[in-house]
């Protein structure tokens, strides 16, 4: 089986950059992806479950893996929410699943962004995890337009074993991810 571009890329280019301008002694101190999480939180959920099944299969055609629905941690009733009715669905990528979504993500999700100048680099935790939106899941080639019951965002977020964000947005841009100036 083949090697994902990315990952390849990281073995051989970025890895190498990242220890000479960090000054690490070691490749095994260098920011590595982690995994990458995928969110899509559905506030009727509970009330139009098509909505959340159709959720579902997005990001089961999205990611090539089945997603799983997220339950609520909390009754609030001011939502009409009661403590495990069903509210999102997630899925978790990691390997070589995580670096081809990646590269799908970069070079051919994004530029179908409409008037997209970049994402914020202000997308830091803090802890080196990098967080962004997406308002459309139609951006993703494998979603047939005439199939799509709703169109609805979600969260994607990129876990690394960087504990700044400047290693992280360092590792995170040697992959190609767009950044505004």
């Amino acid at each position: 089986m083949a090697i994902p571009r990315l990952k390849e890329k990281y073995l051989t280019e970025i890895r190498k950059s990242l220890m000479e301008k960090y000054n690490f002694k070691s490749s095994m101190q260098t920011p590595k992806l982690e995994k990458i999480i995928l969110n899509v939180g559905m506030g009727d959920g509970h009330t139009n479950p098509k909505a959340l099944d159709s959720a579902l299969d997005t990001l089961g055609l999205i990611t090539g893996q089945k997603a799983v629905k997220t339950k609520a941690k909390k009754s609030i009733a001011g939502f009409k929410l009661r403590e495990n009715m069903n509210i999102g669905c997630m899925v978790t990528l990691r390997g070589d699943k995580m670096f081809e979504f990646l590269d799908r993500l970069i070079n051919v999700a994004l530029p179908r962004v409409r008037d997209f100048k970049g994402l914020n680099p202000k997308g830091f935790d803090g802890r080196g995890n990098f967080n962004m939106g997406i308002k459309e899941q139609i951006i993703f080639p494998e979603i047939q337009f005439d199939k799509v019951h709703s169109i609805h965002g979600m969260n994607i977020t990129i876990v690394t074993s960087s504990a700044s964000d400047s290693e992280a947005f360092d590792l995170i841009k040697a992959f190609g991810m767009p950044y505004r100036k």
